[in-house]
């Protein structure tokens, strides 16, 4: 795979398991605390058997701020999926309008320097 899309797919990875340990336990909500934290931690782990690995391979490629930025918008659409599907929330216009900034961020970010 490419230098370029190897370290968004590995973020892509991580990121679908980081949102369910952080959020996952929401649907289970008769468990003991310390229940989910031990699972969510567990999760976590896989998910940094991707991370770092996509932030190590992405360094040649991107700088810090990219995939810092990258990792972000990554986040917020695998969350955007995560709770309408697993949690069963709505999407509205303020979240959508919201995402939509960041989003603009991230293209300052890649943009490179401005004139």
């Amino acid at each position: 795979m490419s230098p370029k899309l190897l370290p968004v797919a590995l973020l892509l990875v991580s990121n679908v398991f980081m949102t369910f340990a952080w959020y996952g336990h929401l649907k289970f909500g008769e468990r003991p605390l310390y229940v989910v934290v031990l699972a969510s931690w567990l999760i976590a782990f896989a998910e940094y058997c991707f991370a770092v690995p996509a932030n190590r391979i992405g360094h040649a490629v991107y700088s810090a701020a990219e995939l810092k930025t990258m990792q972000e918008v990554i986040t917020l659409t695998v969350f955007a999926v995560f709770s309408v599907f697993y949690l069963g929330e709505r999407l509205t216009l303020n979240h959508l309008v919201g995402f939509g900034c960041i989003g603009l961020g991230a293209f300052f970010v890649f943009k490179g320097p401005l004139p």
